[in-house]
């Protein structure tokens, strides 16, 4: 059974993962490959697994498709910790989705900006409101390009049980704390910016301490090592990390369009754990990129292992 929206607000803490969507050398879905990569993420115990999301390309999977991810996920996962799926596009899409993951088992959904289109603040609560009405599940607004909140429409989501928390990928600090403090702390925030880990102070700062790590997808002892380094106050192993690995990665995700996603499935490659390609419009990263790339996941790997050491 899903977890009610109670429950799942209260385990969206610390570490949050976002697993690829394996693809074949021929595109289809890879499920036994998409299995061994949710347990490899699952040894890293985060606080809940996020399939076919961004990192996951849920922008280039089909319903049926999702439906097969989020099923496959929630069958292999067996409940050991919550299954949100990703959904999104316009209204109607969105609730196509949201329906499908809950009739897969999923624990809840993070509903990702309508695309393209743009609209008044009006129209993304409608949207939003149709979305709470259409299921029992728990709901994750990601806050970004074509769905930024004022702290009037945060409030309105707020007053809903089924709105566990926002998810921000937008970074407007000021913003946050207006959010925050006009929710008055009813509704959760975690830091989820691409590469999070650069800017977990600053979200910290403000009370939003869980954060979602695509790092953790493919190189989940950096990732955790940086956790651990937040979670005991130790910043100096973060600073370590962050001018080693993430700062470099940072950069490097910076150069090229859709890096975000392309370099996760990059990284597993380079561990041996390819995930296959990714689908176009994301391209794959040049021979050149791969090989920074690879430095830096060596340069990660050498402070999280120094640590375990210590």
């Amino acid at each position: 059974m899903p977890l009610p929206p109670a429950e799942l607000r209260q385990s969206l803490t610390g570490l949050l993962g976002f697993p690829v969507t394996p693809f074949t050398d021929t595109g289809e879905l890879d499920l036994p490959r998409f299995k061994e990569h949710l347990d490899d993420m699952l040894e890293a115990r985060p606080g809940a697994l996020f399939v076919a999301c961004g990192t996951g390309e849920f922008a280039s999977l089909t319903l049926e498709e999702h439906r097969t991810a989020v099923r496959t996920a929630v069958e292999h996962i067996g409940g050991a910790v919550p299954v949100l799926a990703g959904v999104g596009g316009g209204t109607r899409v969105a609730k196509e989705y949201l329906r499908s993951a809950e009739g897969e088992g999923a624990d809840g959904a993070l509903v990702l900006p309508p695309y393209l289109q743009v609209g008044p603040q009006s129209g993304l609560l409608s949207h939003y409101r149709e979305l709470i009405g259409a299921t029992g599940l728990g709901l994750i607004p990601y806050q970004r390009s074509t769905a930024i909140l004022t702290p009037e429409t945060a409030a309105e989501l707020a007053q809903s049980d089924r709105v566990v928390a926002l998810k921000d990928g937008h970074g407007d600090i000021e913003l946050l704390q207006r959010i925050r403090s006009v929710t008055e702390g009813r509704l959760p925030l975690f830091n989820g910016m691409p590469t999070a880990e650069t800017f977990v102070r600053p979200y910290r700062a403000i009370g939003a301490e869980a954060y979602s790590s695509a790092v953790l997808a493919f190189a989940p002892a950096v990732a955790t090592a940086f956790f651990a380094a937040v979670e005991r106050g130790d910043t100096a192993v973060q600073d370590e990390l962050l001018r080693e690995f993430y700062v470099p990665l940072t950069d490097l995700r910076n150069s090229t369009p859709g890096y975000a996603v392309s370099l996760v499935k990059a990284g597993l490659e380079v561990r041996g754990r390819s995930a296959g390609p990714v689908r176009p419009p994301l391209a794959e990263p040049s021979s050149e990129h791969k090989a920074r790339l690879a430095h830096i996941i060596e340069r990660g790997m050498a402070v999280a292992d120094a640590e375990v050491a210590a």
